[in-house]
């Protein structure tokens, strides 16, 4: 495997370490609208804030990944002249329909970008997508914030 790959796994829940498990019900918590913060979610399962941030963008539960097909990926990018078109055109060659964009302005020569797309039609798996954009220069950092429909 190379470094840093992003490769998704499929894996039966009793077989994931508490810390992920309980990851997982904070999420929920907080998608229901039965805690308010990552703070109340945490403490009322258990779970200290740093497993829940070292986990939140890792585990999913299968049903929401299968069914899923609206992502929100956020990217730390350069402030230089090219770089949202080239990451535009990144995720349009992969098929992906772009709904979404929000860029904040640039400090420092660096700025934050939030994009949601509808991967119905991607031609390529989401993993290598997120690859590929990982391996642009400009790119410092790529998470996945969401995915729900």
């Amino acid at each position: 495997m190379k470094k840093n790959e992003e490769t998704f796994y499929l894996v039966r829940g009793d077989f994931l370490p508490e810390a992920m498990r309980k990851t997982l019900v904070v999420k929920e918590l907080l998608e229901r609208g039965k805690v308010e913060s990552i703070f109340e979610g945490a403490k009322q399962t258990g779970l200290s804030r740093s497993a829940f941030y070292k986990y939140r963008d890792a585990v999913f539960p299968f049903q929401a990944m299968q069914q899923t097909r609206i992502i929100t990926l956020f990217f730390h990018l350069e402030d230089r002249s090219g770089t949202l078109s080239t990451l535009l055109a990144t995720v349009a060659e992969a098929g992906g329909n772009i709904l979404t964009i929000h860029q904040t302005i640039p400090i420092h020569g660096k700025a934050n970008v939030t994009i949601s797309l509808n991967i119905e039609n991607i031609t390529v798996e989401l993993d290598t997508l997120i690859s590929r954009l990982k391996q642009q220069d400009f790119i410092d950092r790529v998470e996945i914030l969401s995915s729900g429909a």
